[in-house]
């Protein structure tokens, strides 16, 4: 499993993913495929989250391609295709696309192709889809996909149709079975329930990596500093899935950099705010960084959030909150 890093050090996982974006292509038309793609590897999904299981069955995509020295390929869907067909029964995505892309990259596949959602693409049968897009146009080798996928026109397609049409087009198909974490199945549902429960730390054993949020850091009310004394950087929302209400321990990406931090998720009940806000005290922050763009990622759950009967007695709360954080963190440090 994943531990902290240095959180005052440059990241060093940004370099990493800088030397894997030169090398991986992101394309998002079909019409936009290199016509040289050799011997492609390729699985399909949503993969919302980018969890163990799904990072899984990309290691046996790039497995089977560098066996075949050919070239490894994602295909996913934006917009996810839930939001097209039934919007009113969509979740809350654990990963929006810019995260996604992200963490694909990590993984070293070479390809990652985005298609379009739309009414007349969900319209494609299974059959049409596997010939017309994965072999005329893609010429594919090989196939990788999960223990319970299905695709095409009203799901009709699924591994056996897939190993149907293999045997007829000449390509192989894999099957990747179930992935569990202590008998709990790694699942995008199981683990955007524990986000919404507010259970960050069991979350992370399910994705492989800390849960995170990001935006654009925007003027709040101004209470922070000025009267509580603990500046904060008040976060304009961007993803979906937001954890439970409450206080957490958290780091922080900043242009590269890693900060500890504390973020209240809530209404600031002490102030009787109408508005849900995403509010981060950033350890040791050197500037203003008022309009800047971070990263926060979630560590552990502290509290609820509570209501204080004045903003001096949530200041000494805040106090206790951040030396819980910090030892928190030390001994994160003491146990790499």
């Amino acid at each position: 499993m994943i531990t902290c890093l240095p959180f005052t050090l440059k990241d060093r996982t940004n370099k990493a993913q800088e030397r894997r974006l030169n090398f991986m292509t992101t394309i998002y038309t079909l019409n936009n495929l290199p016509e040289d793609i050799k011997n492609p590897v390729v699985t399909i999904g949503n993969f919302d989250g980018v969890h163990w299981a799904h990072q899984a069955i990309f290691r046996k995509v790039m497995e089977r391609a560098k066996n075949l020295n050919g070239t490894s390929m994602v295909i996913t869907f934006e917009p996810h295709p839930m939001k097209v067909m039934s919007p009113k029964k969509v979740k809350p995505l654990i990963t929006l696309l810019e995260q996604k892309k992200e963490l694909v990259i990590n993984q070293g596949i070479d390809i990652l192709l985005l298609i379009r959602f739309t009414l007349k693409f969900a319209a494609i049968s299974a059959r049409d889809f596997v010939q017309n897009i994965l072999v005329d146009h893609l010429g594919i080798k090989e196939i990788v996909v999960g223990y319970d996928y299905v695709f095409g026109h009203k799901r009709e397609g699924n591994i056996n149709l897939l190993k149907e049409m293999g045997r007829q087009f000449n390509f192989r198909v894999h099957q990747v079975g179930p992935v569990y974490v202590e008998k709990l199945l790694v699942s995008s549902t199981s683990i955007r329930n524990l986000i919404t429960e507010g259970n960050v730390s069991e979350a992370k054993r399910l994705l492989g990596r800390n849960y995170q949020i990001r935006g654009e850091v925007i003027r709040g009310s101004n209470r922070g500093g000025p009267l509580l004394g603990f500046p904060t950087a008040n976060l304009k929302l961007v993803d979906e899935l937001i954890p439970k209400e409450g206080v957490y321990v958290v780091t922080v990406d900043l242009k590269g950099k890693i900060y500890q931090g504390l973020t209240n998720i809530g209404y600031n009940p002490t102030f009787k705010d109408k508005t849900l806000s995403v509010e981060t005290h950033i350890f040791d922050l050197p500037a203003n960084i008022l309009k800047q763009r971070i990263k926060v990622n979630f560590l552990s759950r502290l509290r609820d959030e509570i209501t204080f009967a004045s903003a001096k007695e949530l200041s000494q709360q805040i106090s206790r909150d951040i030396k819980q954080a910090k030892d928190f963190f030390q001994k994160e440090k003491n146990r790499l």
